[in-house]
C-alpha cells in the first residue's frame, strides 16, 4: 500500500524521505537544533488567534497535498499548516503556509482512553517539492520496530518541562522501547496498546508539549526516512520522566485507514 500512495501522490524529481541536506545525527541522547532543511517533511500546525497564527502541534507531510498529525491536536479552531520552516520567528523564503481543505479525524478517536490518536489534513492545494519541502516515506503495513531502534523525534515543542516553545526546529534521539517493556505495570501498563510505539523513557529526553502530532523518524538501510509514529502523549509528571517514554500512534497500524482516506478524499 505504501507504493500505491507514492505512485498516486508523490511525483517529480523529489522522492520521499531523502533530504537534500541530510540531518546531522548522533547516537547520543540529547536535543539539538537541526541542520536547516534536514527534516523537510516537518510541518507546524498553527491556530488562529486574533489576526495571527501560533504553533500548537507538529505534523508530517506524507504526500503533495496531505499532512499527518494527531487527533488530539484538532478542535474547532481555524488552522494553517506551515511547511519549509526552520525558525518559526523568521521569515523564510522557502516556507509556505496553506489552509486545510479538509481535516479527517479518525472516526474512533477516543480522547478519554487515548485511542486512535491520528488525523489527516488535506491541504488547500498541492505543494511543490523542493529542498525545503518533501514528504517522508511511509512504513509498510504492520511494520514493528525492533527494541532499541534509533529513531528521532523532531518538533518545536517546549525545550524542557514548563519551558518555552522552541524557535528553531529540534531533534532528539529516542530509542524504541518494545511493547512488552512499555506495557509493564511500572511503565505505561495497559494504557499502551499494540497500535502505539514507545520511545525514550530513560529519564534524559522525551517529546514535550508542542511536539504533539509530529513524527517519529526512523531510517531505512538505504538511507531514507520513514514516519513510524505520531507524537501522542507522555508523562504528566514531566517531559523527561524515567520509565514513562513518549508514546506515539503507530503509523503502520493505520496504513489502510490512511490510504482509504487519501484515495476517497
Amino acid at each position: 500500500m505504501k507504493f500505491v500512495i507514492l505512485a498516486l501522490f508523490v511525483a517529480g524529481a523529489y522522492g520521499c524521505g531523502l533530504p537534500t541536506f541530510p540531518p546531522v545525527i548522533t547516537r547520543v541522547v540529547g536535543g539539538d537544533d537541526v541542520r536547516e532543511n534536514s527534516w523537510p517533511w516537518q510541518a507546524s500546525l498553527q491556530y488562529k488567534s486574533g489576526s495571527k497564527f501560533y504553533h500548537t502541534c507538529g505534523a508530517t507531510l506524507i504526500a503533495s497535498q496531505w499532512v499527518l498529525t494527531a487527533a488530539h491536536c484538532i478542535s474547532s479552531r481555524t488552522y494553517q499548516v506551515l511547511l519549509g520552516k526552520h525558525n518559526l520567528k523568521n521569515d523564510e523564503a522557502d516556507s509556505v503556509a496553506l489552509s486545510p481543505a479538509k481535516i479527517i479525524v479518525h472516526e474512533d478517536w477516543d480522547s478519554r482512553r487515548i485511542r486512535n490518536d491520528i488525523a489527516l489534513i488535506k491541504l488547500s492545494k498541492p505543494v511543490t517539492f523542493s529542498d525545503a519541502i518533501m514528504p517522508a516515506c511511509m512504513p509498510n503495513a504492520d511494520d514493528i520496530l525492533a527494541n532499541g531502534a534509533p529513531c528521532y523525534v523532531t518538533g518545536w515543542g517546549r525545550l524542557w518541562t514548563g519551558g518555552p516553545i522552541a524557535d528553531i526546529l529540534q531533534q532528539a534521539l529516542l530509542p524504541v522501547v518494545d511493547h512488552n517493556t512499555c506495557s509493564k505495570s511500572d511503565w505505561w501498563g495497559s494504557l499502551v496498546t499494540r497500535s502505539m510505539v514507545c520511545a525514550g523513557g530513560d529519564g534524559q529526553l522525551a517529546s514535550c508539549n508542542g511536539d504533539s502530532g509530529g513524527p517519529l523518524n526512523c531510517q531505512n538501510p538505504d538511507g531514507s526516512w520513514e514516519v513510524h509514529g505520531v507524537v501522542s502523549f507522555g508523562s504528566s509528571m514531566g517531559c523527561n520522566y524515567r520509565k514513562k517514554p513518549s508514546v506515539f500512534t503507530r503509523v503502520s497500524a493505520y496504513s489502510s485507514w490512511i490510504n482509504n482516506a487519501m484515495i476517497s478524499n
